[in-house]
């Protein structure tokens, strides 16, 4: 499959961003021929939970008026700062809206859910993001990746956590 041309924007935590959620994703799509675009809190070096090293080169500001062809949150304990973080779920609610892929992992589902858009869809998460999930109007699924689909066609893809990177990244680049 190709995905040359495609952009992808994939938004990390600063600090504590689960490397392998970032890592297999990042990799599978490049390798697939996205062209992608790191976004963070700042720009410069972010760092995983497992010492990744990743260099943003934009931040969420900057990113959010741009037209992505995917949209990924990785996820991470540091990814809790994007739960309630408005510039966030408005690149979530205008992936939605313009009907591209959008994707979280770990406990980043939780801002897809807080931002509003995983009312009536199927999703999954970290364990602990469960009742979250639910209380924002998703069908929690449990399983290691979920396909759903929104109100308006577009696809969401979630995953609940490392062990499950590497599924997440293949159906990520079946979905671009």
């Amino acid at each position: 499959m190709s995905a040359k041309g495609k952009r992808v924007l994939m938004i990390i935590a600063p600090k504590d961003f689960r490397d392998e959620e970032y890592v297999y994703p990042h990799a599978a799509l490049q390798l697939a021929g996205a062209d992608i675009t790191v976004a963070s809190t700042h720009e410069g070096m972010c760092t995983g939970m497992l010492g990744a090293k990743v260099e943003a080169n934009t931040t969420i500001e900057d990113a959010a008026d741009d037209n992505w062809d995917m949209v990924v949150i990785v996820g991470g304990n540091g990814a809790d700062v994007y739960w309630d973080n408005p510039t966030v779920h408005k690149i979530a609610q205008d992936a939605v809206q313009a009907k591209i892929p959008l994707a979280a992992i770990c406990i980043s589902p939780s801002t897809l859910a807080r931002a509003g858009v995983l009312d009536g869809v199927k999703a999954t998460a970290w364990k602990d993001r469960e009742q979250d999930l639910k209380d924002h109007g998703a069908i929690w699924t449990g399983d290691p990746v979920t396909e759903g689909v929104s109100s308006t066609g577009s696809p969401i893809v979630t995953g609940n956590g490392p062990k499950a990177a590497y599924a997440f990244a293949q159906t990520l680049c079946n979905q671009l």
